[in-house]
């Protein structure tokens, strides 16, 4: 590939010239790596493949699949992601040592530039279930994608966002970790997009390291004394990342914190403290993280459970006590015809956090309420507490599970009709592999098919049918 001079001599000056040579034949190779990473609330086994160092949960194919013509992906079993990219682990390891009981509490966490979803849906599996993550996206056609990831993902604790980086300073000190991902100049694409490289350049990197100051000066006031900031990139030179790790200690009195990594998974520590993923030293592409934190100077009430919550609603509707889909635990909330389920003990915080923000999904939407009756919604399918209820056989009476192979699994994806003759009348939960897939009304000579039409397979079908 012809890559522009000065992008190589960025690189060089980042990450030395034997590594940047190392680089650079990488991003010239034809080489193509796929992984994964499992939820390990809806994933019976582990993909037969090799583990990502540094993701426990983490997994190289080897092969790329057809990830569209697989029930297990729609079913939200794992997610596919890159490797270099599923650092959320690091983060959490390193943080642990710096304070070892702050995973187990109540954490307010925002992942500030989310789509498509990746960095939340594992900070998900991290956080412990009295923690709350605001997952946003300022993007609005990105929230769509972003809503049905962790929708899929199937947990409850979410709340997604459509809101410019500026509007959360109305949320000062509300958030004990928050992670930027900040739009950059997209070098470490360079390997699987050869159009990063013909949109590279010097003003584009000089624009790009200045919108991520702005973010960050933006967001700052929003995390909490003592709290955590973790900023990232898909690129590689200084100007965008450890420089702008030196603005946050500068301009903020940000303390850089050390992260900890194993030899053996060949990521490099820049020199002011981040880590650098580079191609050739990783399976993976580029990536650079770095974390910070914020001075317990301005020591206040900070969110993380020490806070006396207002006892108030904070709702736009009202409390539903008489639908079967929400669960034990949850709280039922109308909003005109749609049913949501919240966890009773977050219900407080979330309505708090909505009032400041653009939401566009919060809670789980279990049902919509046509007069008397309850009709299960897509999203409930997807949720790990159905998951865990087919387990254990805890499903409600009105729910039916239908266990579905492949073929019918994909017919149900693209909304094509199924029947089911032989069994009851009313409302089938359909499973795949174990985990809910989605819902169709039984009538017995015909069903019909309540996937959303927005998330139907629209490729070809037939020739895995």
């Amino acid at each position: 590939m012809n890559l522009p001079q000065k992008f190589k001599e960025y690189a060089a000056e980042a990450l030395t010239e034997q590594v940047s040579q190392l680089l650079f034949s990488k991003i010239d190779s034809s080489e193509s790596i796929t992984s994964v990473r499992t939820n390990p609330i809806k994933m019976g086994e582990a993909p037969s493949a090799n583990g990502v160092l540094w993701c426990n949960n983490g997994y190289y194919l080897q092969e790329r699949p057809v990830f569209t013509l697989d029930p297990a992906f729609h079913c939200g079993a794992y997610y596919v992601q890159e490797a270099s990219s599923m650092y959320m682990q690091i983060v959490k390891n390193a943080i642990k040592e710096q304070e070892p009981d702050f995973w187990e509490q109540a954490i307010m966490a925002l992942d500030l530039c989310a789509a498509p979803g990746g960095k939340s849906t594992h900070l998900l599996q991290l956080l412990g279930n009295e923690s709350i993550l605001v997952s946003n996206e300022v993007i609005k056609n990105r929230c769509t994608i972003l809503a049905d990831n962790i929708a899929k993902w199937g947990y409850s604790n979410c709340i997604v966002t459509n809101n410019d980086p500026a509007d959360f300073h109305k949320l000062k000190h509300r958030f004990n970790l928050i992670v930027v991902d900040a739009p950059c100049s997209g070098e470490g694409m360079f390997r699987k997009d050869s159009d990063a490289i013909n949109e590279w350049s010097q003003e584009n990197v000089k624009l790009c390291a200045a919108r991520s100051q702005r973010i960050l000066s933006d967001i700052w006031d929003s995390l909490a004394p003592g709290g955590y900031l973790v900023f990232s990139t898909c690129t590689y030179n200084k100007y965008e990342n450890d420089d702008n790790l030196l603005f946050l200690q500068q301009e903020f009195g940000a303390q850089i914190i050390p992260v900890p990594t194993d030899k053996d998974w060949g990521i490099i520590t820049t020199p002011k403290g981040g880590l650098q993923f580079v191609p050739g030293l990783v399976k993976g592409e580029g990536q650079y993280m770095a974390i910070v934190r914020k001075s317990k100077d301005e020591e206040i009430l900070s969110g993380r459970g020490k806070e006396k919550r207002k006892d108030k609603k904070g709702g736009t509707g009202h409390f539903e006590k008489g639908c079967p889909f929400v669960p034990k635990g949850y709280v039922g909330e109308v909003m005109g015809e749609l049913v949501k389920a919240y966890p009773e003990h977050l219900y407080t915080p979330i309505k708090e956090i909505e009032q400041h923000l653009k939401v566009v999904l919060s809670g789980v939407a279990v049902a919509t309420k046509k007069g008397k009756d309850y009709i299960p919604y897509a999203d409930l399918a997807l949720q790990n507490f159905i998951s865990e209820q087919i387990q254990n056989n805890t499903l409600p009476k009105e729910l039916v599970p239908v266990e579905v192979d492949i073929k019918e699994a994909l017919k149900f994806l693209a909304k094509e009709q199924l029947l089911f003759p032989d069994k009851p009348k009313g409302y089938l939960l359909l499973t795949y592999k174990g985990n809910g897939l989605g819902f169709v009304k039984n009538l017995g000579n015909r069903s019909n098919n309540l996937h959303p039409m927005a998330r139907r397979i629209r490729m070809d079908i037939t020739s895995n049918l």
